[in-house]
């Protein structure tokens, strides 16, 4: 089994989406672990503000077998990845943040993701679910990082929403 960390945003009626996500990857992966739900402002366009949390799963499937079921599940939402998907609002984001220790960068999985060490909305709740497992490539601690982050950490608040 593999310890795997999902990525989950949404700006698109949000408040409805996170928990269907949410619901999506249980029925996915079974147990899962979620952080705390962030509520923060678009990041590299103008638009609504997100929520976003980091969903821990264990499973026996590839990084490119993940990869797809996450693709499957945004497009149950109706996200169609064309063009450059970072700059567009979304009912639903899945982002594979990480698979175990695994460094892979191919064209459908590339972990860890760089976003982990930019944005405090990915770093806070990875750090929150694992604060003592390592980066793979930085080789410090989530919490170490966090700690350490330079970003803005004020853009975070923290959003009452319901999961289950």
């Amino acid at each position: 089994m593999t310890r795997v960390f999902i990525g989950v945003g949404s700006n698109v009626d949000r408040e409805r989406n996170v928990p269907k996500g949410v619901r999506a990857l249980r029925a996915a992966f079974r147990e899962i672990r979620c952080s705390t739900v962030w509520d923060n402002p678009a990041v590299g366009f103008d638009g609504d503000p997100f929520l976003n949390l980091v969903v821990e799963v264990e499973t026996p499937r590839s990084a490119s077998d993940v990869a797809a079921q996450l693709d499957r599940i945004e497009r149950g939402f109706g996200r169609a990845r064309s063009g450059d998907r970072k700059l567009l609002a979304r009912a639903l984001d899945l982002d594979l943040l990480l698979y175990g220790d695994a460094v892979i960068d191919q064209e459908a999985v590339r972990v860890p993701r760089g976003e982990i060490l930019d944005y405090a909305f990915v770093l806070a709740p990875l750090a929150e679910l694992a604060p003592e497992a390592v980066h793979p490539t930085v080789g410090r601690s989530y919490k170490e990082l966090w700690s350490a982050f330079e970003g803005d950490k004020t853009v975070l608040k923290k959003a009452e929403l319901a999961l289950d």
